[in-house]
């Protein structure tokens, strides 16, 4: 009877993995497993249930009307499925399983790695796939449990909390700065090179004042675009041209004296940060954790900055 009721689990999940990638060659990549099981574990589904869930041909798939239904209850007898799972196996919350998290590439790759193994160290059965991609998350067919987004506000289809904000500042090379020794206002870095980050500016840049609010928007002509904070970074320490950068990325190199910021007093918006996940029924306790975690450290971490708007409510 236990075999039995797994199995059925098992079928349910199976199906509902189908319908949410869009094919069955998508489930069986997200299953890890082949084609073939998952084509059986629908047949046999249908079998039990007596009835025809899928309509398919070779470039389409439909649900019949009982196959909605199903799906809908299988979505329902699955989550419940999971709570009870965490409930009798975790008394404590403990969480166990792997966790698929879409983050930014540098942001993931440097400042979210020591929060991140503390975690895995915190919870010795969790293990983690931690998948740095700038693009916004696609978390049913690429079978992401949750994302940390940089930037606009995402797909509001999904659950998306406001963390943090990353300054953004004007940097450049001591020695490009004293080839135009007049630098008084944001208009007057118009005629120097630049280096763009495409993902965010590219032939217009707007600086505002930080004591005013003045904003003021310059063109550019960059010598270099580029979709990587890592190679504009690296660009402008070659001298090429000024960039506007994450503060958090050259805050070694303002240090050394590699590089300068430029007009301290005029920055670029700040870029918000958002913890993203998709709305369901429940949240086992190895997603529930990573959020709580997320919301506490992100806010703290070296080089953002509390959001403006949550500083305004608390003033």
């Amino acid at each position: 009877m236990k075999t039995e009721r797994i199995d059925r689990i098992e079928l349910m999940n199976t199906f509902i993995r189908i319908i949410e990638s869009g094919s069955l060659s998508a489930a069986a990549v997200q299953l890890n497993t082949t084609q073939a099981t998952v084509s059986r574990r629908l047949q046999t589904l249908e079998a039990m249930l007596g009835s025809k869930l899928l309509l398919r041909t070779t470039h389409a798939m439909k649900l019949t009307d009982d196959g909605e239904r199903c799906f809908q209850h299988a979505k329902t007898v699955t989550g419940h499925w999971m709570m009870l799972e965490d409930d009798l196996r975790n008394a404590e919350d403990e969480p166990v399983g792997t966790l698929r998290v879409r983050a930014p590439h540098a942001f993931g790759q440097e400042q979210l790695i020591p929060p991140l193994t503390q975690f895995l160290h915190q919870y010795p059965q969790m293990n983690v796939e931690w998948l740095l991609n700038d693009k916004a998350p696609l978390f049913i067919s690429e079978n992401i449990d949750c994302a940390i987004h940089v930037g606009t506000q995402p797909d509001p289809s999904t659950i998306s909390v406001l963390l943090a904000e990353v300054p953004r500042i004007v940097v450049a090379t001591p020695e490009l700065i004293k080839s135009k020794p007049f630098i008084n206002e944001p208009e007057d870095l118009a005629s120097l090179p630049w280096v763009a980050l495409s993902t965010f500016y590219q032939h217009e840049v707007v600086l505002k004042h930080s004591d005013s609010g003045e904003s003021r928007a310059l063109s550019i002509t960059p010598r270099l675009s580029t979709d990587s904070l890592y190679a504009v970074r690296e660009t402008v320490l070659t001298g090429l041209g000024l960039g506007i950068v994450s503060a958090w990325i050259v805050k070694r190199d303002i240090l050394e004296g590699k590089l300068i910021q430029v007009l301290p007093q005029w920055q670029a918006a700040p870029l918000p940060v958002w913890l993203v996940y998709p709305y369901s029924r429940y949240y086992p306790a190895r997603l529930r954790k990573f959020l709580d975690l997320m919301r506490d450290i992100l806010p703290a971490l070296m080089g953002t900055q509390v959001p403006q708007k949550q500083k305004k409510s608390r003033s």
